[in-house]
């Protein structure tokens, strides 16, 4: 069941990007199908049942194709028994700084969408409003340390009590797998026609230790599925009471 479930999900989380050239289809398919933060992100119920997503660093919204087609099919009670619930998106903002990916979007979700909306923008300068969950995944380590400090701090400003950021850092204390992260990272970049950047990463305990200064309660967890990374998803909450 749950292989034909997620091969089902793959499909339907790939079609917005049908037609809309090769790389775009080909990209995304191939990120959501051998990326398990997003099979995990259901599986584990990591986001409320409805709520504002906030993507920062959101590609060409690959995130939100995966959450519309997994309501979509919970909707139509195709959905894994042993599963919680998949969230209802009440509206889906990202933030990206490469204009051709947010082109990309614009083709797949349309100029319309009732809960989609996608802009070109720095989210080191970038107004993050209001939301109940925001994601950055493997994008933090793009700017340098002062400026990661400061997003942080606007992303708990723009959460509320309970709410959630979730994020996926390299752990620079973890020896080679540390570099083998960085070394696909690089090819990533290159593959998408971007320029090769400086990374500023940090030793996992380090990056605890920030997030916990600025008011969040974290959760690590390896998110590597076998591959020899040193990829680790923190799962970071606002107190209910703060």
């Amino acid at each position: 069941m749950t292989k034909r479930f997620l091969r089902s999900l793959l499909d339907e989380a790939s079609r917005p990007f049908n037609g809309n050239g090769h790389f775009a289809y080909h990209y995304s398919r191939g990120k959501l199908s051998s990326d398990s933060i997003f099979r995990e992100i259901l599986k584990r119920g990591l986001f409320p049942a409805e709520g504002r997503y906030l993507d920062l660093g959101c590609g060409q919204g690959s995130l939100f194709a995966w959450l519309l087609a997994a309501r979509k099919l919970y909707e139509a009670g195709h959905w894994p028994k042993d599963w919680p619930a998949a969230p209802k998106p009440q509206h889906l903002h990202g933030i990206e700084l490469m204009q051709k990916d947010v082109d990309r979007a614009a083709r797949a979700f349309g100029a319309d969408h009732p809960v989609v909306r996608i802009e070109q923008g720095d989210m080191t300068k970038a107004d993050f409003g209001k939301a109940d969950v925001v994601t950055i995944l493997d994008a933090l380590h793009y700017f340098d340390h002062a400026h990661q400090k400061d997003v942080l701090k606007r992303i708990r400003a723009a959460l509320p009590p309970g709410g959630l950021f979730l994020t996926r850092v390299g752990d620079a204390s973890a020896g080679l797998p540390y570099h083998l992260c960085n070394w696909v990272d690089h090819a990533v970049t290159f593959v998408r026609g971007h320029r090769l950047p400086r990374l500023y990463c940090r030793p996992l305990a380090e990056w605890v230790a920030l997030l916990q200064s600025l008011g969040f309660s974290v959760e690590t967890d390896p998110m590597n599925e076998g591959k020899p990374f040193a990829n680790i998803m923190l799962v970071c909450r606002v107190p209910a009471a703060a």
